[in-house]
Order: structure tokens, then sequence, then C-alpha cells
């Protein structure tokens, strides 16, 4: 490399953040902060929720702490008893099923397809069974997966259907946007996401009425009951000073005939959600900057033989928040490529081991021949480069030559680069 670079090094670094944050994000902050208004549960948070559901086309949008929480309360909301199976891609963050952990179910993981890395219809077909509650799913790297035969599958049999949205925010599939395509959608804004609300934050979207309100209640540390009204003269013996008396509203409303769980405290702060609202309108900007990286690099690889591009259906649009392709020529030629890039300053995340290999869902019985597909593709072809709008286009043109002189470096049809010389 020429220098150490702003990140560990690295002339062209991986996202530590996913978006811009400038001063329109600054200005909405100082609005909150002169305001005087709460910091907690106001009108920021209501118009970052109304906005995004307009954006996704959802009914319901409620934020929370984070994507993993959004996850969390989207499996409280299937209601899964022991000895229910549910379905799941193994290529994601371990945050999409963890939270299975928590209950005596069978999680059965789907291979994906080799191209898009999402989950395989024509698999997961042979894995439903009358047991079946639920699909948890990915829209890998931010390319839409096969939504409209993975719900025909699910309609059938009245499975329901959860979308981890957390890389398609800004994605588009045949005209819908992912968050109302099926059931259930959690999305994420942690720092390197494709918008971000302060490093941490989440939304979770929902097609039901009734899980809205349950969701409502969980996050507002409520705890999540089945309530029966009482009669009027129940409230008679109301006392007189109740209308003062805080959290007590519905003591002598209603009566609780079951509880599922507890509430929790997962309400998204106003200053995150005013942040959310500025990010939110600048994400077309935002993605339509990864669609122009991505062009370029896919322009890159393609031009070299022995790869293979990951692009979305032509009906659909990529958010681009993982920028993937793949080598076909072995773990050798992978191996090559990668030490490559990194000697050129060029850092590489290769994202995300799969899942079904890993120690805690070893220790339920999966393990290597389980998803053939995904083993296959993950351990020998499959390749994550840095696709951000914090790059610059000085950036951007070192990457695609550093990515070219690696490929040819890499299939032995180039000589070896030095570091940081191109």
């Amino acid at each position: 490399m020429s220098g150490p670079g702003p990140e560990g090094g690295y002339r062209v670094p991986f996202a530590r953040r996913g978006s811009v944050v400038g001063e329109a994000d600054l200005a909405a902050l100082g609005e909150l902060v002169r305001s005087g208004r709460s910091l907690t549960s106001g009108v920021w948070r209501e118009r970052f929720e109304e906005q995004f559901a307009r954006l996704t086309g959802a009914r319901h949008a409620l934020s929370v702490t984070s994507g993993t929480v959004a996850l969390e309360l989207a499996v409280r909301m299937l209601d899964l008893a022991p000895g229910d199976e549910v379905i799941a891609t193994p290529q994601t963050f371990q945050a999409t099923v963890q939270p299975l952990l928590d209950h005596d179910v069978r999680l059965r993981f789907c291979d994906i397809d080799p191209d898009t890395l999402n989950l395989d219809p024509a698999v997961l077909e042979t894995l439903i069974t009358d047991r079946t509650r639920a699909i948890l799913l990915v829209h890998y790297g931010g390319n839409p997966a096969d939504m409209d035969r993975i719900m025909a599958l699910a309609r059938k049999r009245g499975i329901i259907v959860v979308e981890d949205s957390a890389h398609a925010l800004g994605a588009v599939y045949r005209g819908r946007r992912p968050g109302a395509l099926a059931d259930i959608g959690c999305f994420s804004f942690h720092s390197t996401k494709n918008i971000t609300t302060l490093g941490e934050g989440g939304m979770i979207t929902l097609s039901r009425d009734e899980w809205a309100q349950r969701v409502g209640r969980i996050r507002d540390n409520e705890a999540d009951g089945v309530y029966a009204a009482l009669p009027d003269s129940a409230r008679a013996g109301a006392p007189a000073l109740l209308p003062w008396m805080k959290f007590a509203e519905g003591v002598y409303g209603h009566r609780a005939v079951g509880v599922r769980g507890a509430g929790t405290n997962a309400t998204m702060s106003e200053a995150a959600a005013a942040v959310g609202v500025v990010q939110l309108a600048s994400l077309e900007r935002f993605v339509a900057r990864r669609r122009s990286i991505a062009q370029r690099l896919d322009e890159a690889v393609a031009s070299v033989a022995g790869t293979r591009l990951h692009r979305a259906a032509a009906d659909s649009l990529h958010a681009y928040h993982l920028y993937t392709f793949f080598l076909t020529g072995g773990r050798q030629v992978r191996e090559r490529f990668v030490r490559a890039l990194d000697r050129l300053g060029v850092e590489v995340q290769l994202r995300y081991f799969p899942l079904h290999l890993s120690p805690e869902w070893r220790l339920r019985g999966h393990g290597p021949g389980e998803c053939p597909t995904a083993e296959r593709v993950w351990f020998e072809e499959h390749m994550n480069l840095p696709c951000h709008p914090g790059l610059s286009d000085g950036q951007v043109d070192y990457m695609v030559e550093a990515v070219t002189r690696a490929l040819h470096e890499a299939h032995g049809t180039g000589t070896r680069v030095a570091a940081g010389h191109l």
C-alpha cells in the first residue's frame, strides 16, 4: 500500500458508515434539541414511521432499537409452540435465526440459489411439512428473493413469511418494496446499512392490525397480554385521582385473561428518529451511488474469464448493500485473489459464514452436507467488495483497476503486483 489509510491502512475500505451523515442530519438534531420537546416517543418517531410505511407500502411500520430487536419481535408474533418447524436460509447474519434458540422448535435450513444467494424456492417446497409454522428469508445483499414463488407456497399452507430486509432498503421487486412483500418485514439502521439512525436502530413492518398493537405494547414496556374489557360497573370503584395516576389507565378498564410474555423498552429515541427522517429522504441518492459503483465493478469482473455476477432479476432492482460476485476457479484462485487485493489496499470482508455450520446450530443437530450449494459457494466462490456512498470517485477508480489486476493474477494470466502499485 502507498501509506496508512483512514480505515486500518486500507486505501479502499469496507463501509464503517453505509450512508453519508451531513449538515441536514445535524440541523434536524439541532431543531430537536432546541425545541424543548421530549427526547423519546415524540413527533420525530411518528414522522419516521409514517414516512417509512409510505415508502415501503407496509400497512404498519414501528421503529425499534435495532434490526435484531425487530427480528426478535417478529418471532414473538409467530406464537411458536413446541414441535413447530421454521424454515430459514443459512446465508445470513446470525441475528436472523438467533431468536429461535429461545424456542423448542425445529429449524430447517433451506439451501440457496447459487446465483442470488437467496432461499431456493424449489428446495423450500421439499422442506415444508404439516408442522411448518414460518419461513424466515433474507434479500441477500439487497437482491430481492423470489417472493412470488415463495409466497405462493406459503399462502397455500397458511405459513407466515418474515422478510429480513436489513440489506434491502432501496430495493424493488416487480414494482413493490421489501417490507411489504410478505407478512412481516425487519429492517436495520446499523451504521453500515443503507441508511442509519445514529449507529443503531430498526423497523418492523406488519400486515396485521393485531400484530401492530402487540408490538406497540411490547416495545413500550407493556406485557404481551390477552385482555377482556370490564363492564362499566367495574369502573365505578376507580379512585378519583385515576386521571393523574401514571401507567394505570387500563387497571379498571380490562382484565388479563392470558400473558404471552413480558414487554421491554425497545423505543427508538427522538434523536435517532430525526436522523432517520433525513436519511430516508436521501435513500434514493445513496442507493444510486451504490448502483453506480456496482456497475463499474460488474464491468471489471465480467471482463475476466472465470467469474460470475450477482444480479437482480430483470424486473427487480438491487439495493447493493453488499457487492457480491463469484470466482469459479476453485478455492486456490479465490485465495490468491483475496490476498492480492489485500496487498493492494482493497479491504475484503466475506459475509456470511453458513449458519448451519456454526457451533450453536451444530449442537442442535445441524452440520456439513445439509446445504451443499451454500457450502460450495461460500468456501469456493463467494466474494464481497466495498460498495458504499462514502467511497470517492478516485477510490472507485483505484478499486476497479486493482480488482482487474488481482483477477488476472489469481487466474495466472497476469504478473504479481507489488503492494500499493498498479
